[in-house]
C-alpha cells in the first residue's frame, strides 16, 4: 500500500514480497555497523523480519518503516519511516539506504515527507531520532532535517551509547 509520494519516490508498506531486498539491506556493511546485526541470513528470514517488525507495527499502530522506491523504475533504494520503540518515549524516524543509492538525496527527500506525514497526518508534535555516535552522515542528515542533538542515551547499561535528536512542531 502506497503511503507517501515525493517528486522521485514512492514510500509504501513493506510486504513479505520484499524479502530479497530486505535481506540485502539487513546484511549491508553499513547496516551492520550502524544499526546492528539482526541475524537474518535467508530470504525466508527476511520475510519473517518484515512480518514480525514493520507489518506487525502497521497493524498495531498504523505506521512503521516504509519501502522507499524510485518512481521512474520501481527499484527499491531503502527504507524510511516512523517507529515506536519501547525504549523511547517518543516516535522516532528511521531510515537506511543501500550504498549504491547514497548521494542522490533520497534519504533527505523521503525523510522530509515522512516527518511531514508524522506531524500533519498522524498528529505527532514531537519526533526524535537516534544514531550511533560514529555515524556522522546520519547526524548531518538529521540536522539538515531540522532535528537538534539533545543528549547521549543508552537503552541498557551494556548497550552502545547513542545520539538522541529531537524536533518539536
Amino acid at each position: 500500500m502506497k503511503v507517501l509520494e515525493t517528486d522521485r519516490l514512492n514510500l509504501r508498506w513493506l510486504s513479505p514480497d520484499d524479502g530479497e531486498f530486505m535481506l540485502e539491506l539487513l546484511n549491508d556493511p553499513s547496516w551492520l555497523e550502524f544499526i546492528g546485526d539482526r541475524g537474518v541470513r535467508t530470504v525466508e528470514g527476511a520475510r519473517e523480519y518484515i512480518l514480525n517488525g514493520p507489518v506487525e507495527m502497521y497493524k498495531r499502530l498504523g505506521f512503521g518503516l516504509f519501502l522507499t522506491e524510485r518512481k521512474a523504475d520501481g527499484v527499491p533504494v531503502g527504507i524510511c519511516g516512523l517507529i515506536k520503540r519501547d525504549s523511547l518515549e517518543d516516535v522516532d524516524i528511521g531510515y537506511a539506504f543501500l550504498p549504491q543509492f547514497w548521494g542522490n538525496g533520497y534519504a533527505y527527500e523521503s525523510a522530509t515527507a515522512t516527518l511531514a506525514h508524522g506531524r500533519t497526518v498522524l498528529g505527532f508534535d514531537r519526533i526524535v531520532a537516534i544514531t550511533s555516535s560514529n555515524n556522522q552522515k546520519s547526524a548531518r542528515l538529521l540536522e539538515k532535517l531540522g532535528l537538534k542533538f539533545e543528549k547521549m542515551i543508552r537503552f541498557s547499561d551494556d548497550a552502545e551509547e547513542l545520539r538522541l535528536y529531537g524536533s518539536d512542531k
